[in-house]
Order: C-alpha cells, then structure tokens, then sequence
C-alpha cells in the first residue's frame, strides 16, 4: 500500500479509498439481499465547472459501487424557494437515502438554511446541526466525510494518536471543527492532545514545531513548509488548491503544506492530489450505505 521515498513514506490515499470501496460495494450487496438499494442524492445550484466536475465523480463512484445515484440540476438564479422545495421532495422519497447539495451555493441562498432542511437522517454530509452535535457529543450518527477520511488514513498506516500532540490548521466548519473533536475524543483513532490553529494564532511555527500530527486544512497554497515541521511528524495535507504553471494546463494542483520540503522532514505525508481527495470521496459512499442501512433497520455493523 505505501510507496518508500528518501524522506518520508507516502500516505497513498487513492490505496485506502480504493478498499473503502471494496467495503462499501460489499455492503451494497447486504442490503440489496434485505432488498434495498442505496440512493444518493446530489443537488447542484451552480454553474461552476469545480462543482459540476465535483457532482459528476460522485454520481460515477455511486455507479461504480452500485449504489443509485439521482441528480438534480437547479438554474443558478432561481428562486431559493426552488432549492428548499426539491430538498424537500428528496427528504420524502424512500428511494433516496443520502442527500448531498453541492457547495457553494448562490449568494441569494441562505447556506445554512440549506443544510438545516435536509432530514438530518439524510445528510450524508453531517453538517445538519443535529448530526454536528452528535458528533461533539461522541454518538456521531455521520461523521463529515474530510474528517473520516483522514482517520480511515491514519489508522490504515498505524498512526498512533493517542497520547500525541496533533495540531490542526484551519477552523472550517467542514474539516477543522469537525477534524478537531475526532482527535481528542476516546476512540481508536483519538485520544490527542489537540491544538486548533487559524488566522489569528500567534506563534504558529512554535506550536507545529512540537507537533506528532499536522492536519494541515488553511486553505492557503503551500502554507506549512519543511521548517515548521517536527522531524519524524505525520503531515496530513487536505488542501488543495490552483496555482500558475508552466503547465499544458497553465496550473498545476498543490496543497497547503510545500511538499518538497516537508517530505524532508516527515515521517509520514499525504500528497496533492492522491492523498486526503479520494478519502473524502470514498467517505460519502460510506455514510450513504450508512444511511440506508439505518432508515431499513439493516446492521452493516459501521462505525
């Protein structure tokens, strides 16, 4: 599963996603042999060519496990009414057991109000409010997909977290809260001490200069670089963001973490792309089986 370099061992994600997958597609057949079929809903209101490129490969990966994927198109400048009413068709159809409305939205909609109408039995996201608090509250019902994935990640390659010192960087309500409260609760994959870094830290060098775990989710291209890091640290990477190149492209896709310089330095790292991305994807597919195990009463027996 792991590829050797001089400096640090790769953390292939592309590897991990690949048997989350495997999983998913064999809890697939359990439900249809309970005659259900898992339905994932995806809901685009944008005409960004990153979320229609984004809407597209889930509903291929739903194909490719044999979960059904449905997808509704909304016109950008519709009403929000429209958007709030097609939420609320989806949360009556029994057919559809996960719904995942695809961000950002207009700047007309309310985003909060968006995740607040999906049945929190369906938000296969797990930004409803409810299933956020479950998760502060150790009872996740879905953990949100970024997150999960970089734990699936850290315990495929033995990384021990309990007892260590993990710094997370960056605050989003998508990866850095969420990420947080995973670590520190008493779980497998838990049980570190965790520092919560952002734009108004002091001394960020110092505080990652004594960290065993970087998660590094600023959004910021290339952010966190080799010095900054402890040598013999695990650096996860969930940023990824466009850059100028000299490319055919004329871009090239890096994370927040400079990668040349940080594999000096790390034990462990995740690249951009084939790190934290496919993880993210593979997590959906998992809260959707999930799901549809949970609404029928069928135990798939997940965590």
């Amino acid at each position: 599963m792991t590829e050797s370099i001089d400096e640090a061992e790769i953390i292939d994600g592309n590897a991990v996603a690949s048997d989350v997958r495997e999983a998913v597609a064999g809890h697939v057949e359990t439900l249809d042999a309970a005659g259900v079929t898992p339905g994932l809903a995806t809901v685009l209101m944008s005409d960004d060519p990153a979320s229609e490129t984004y809407v597209s490969m889930k509903q291929r990966d739903c194909e490719e496990v044999g979960i059904e994927g449905i997808h509704v198109e909304i016109d950008a400048d519709a009403p929000a009414d429209e958007l709030y009413d097609t939420i609320d068709e989806l949360n009556r159809r029994e057919d559809v057991h996960g719904i995942l409305v695809q961000l950002p939205v207009p700047d007309h909609v309310d985003k909060r109000s968006v995740l607040r109408q999906i049945n929190p039995e369906k938000d296969v996201d797990g930004f409803h409010p409810e299933n956020v608090g479950r998760l502060v509250a150790g009872d996740a019902r879905f953990k949100p997909c970024t997150p999960h994935g970089v734990q699936k990640l850290l315990d495929a390659y033995d990384v021990e977290t309990e007892g260590a010192d993990a710094v997370v960087v960056g605050r989003s309500d998508i990866v850095g809260k969420p990420m947080a409260n995973l670590l520190i609760q008493k779980s497998p994959v838990g049980n570190a001490t965790t520092t919560v870094c952002h734009s108004r830290t002091e001394d960020l060098e110092g505080k990652l200069a004594d960290a065993d775990l970087v998660i590094a989710a600023a959004g910021i291209p290339e952010f966190v670089d080799g010095s900054m890091i402890k040598p013999g640290a695990t650096v996860i990477d969930v940023g990824i963001n466009r850059v100028d190149a000299d490319t055919e492209k004329g871009y090239a896709l890096v994370g927040d973490v400079d990668y040349d310089s940080a594999s000096e330095v790390a034990g462990a790292i995740t690249p951009v792309p084939g790190g934290v991305g496919p993880m993210t994807r593979a997590m959906l597919l998992y809260n959707t089986v999930k799901a549809a195990g949970l609404q029928h009463g069928v135990d798939l027996d997940l965590d």
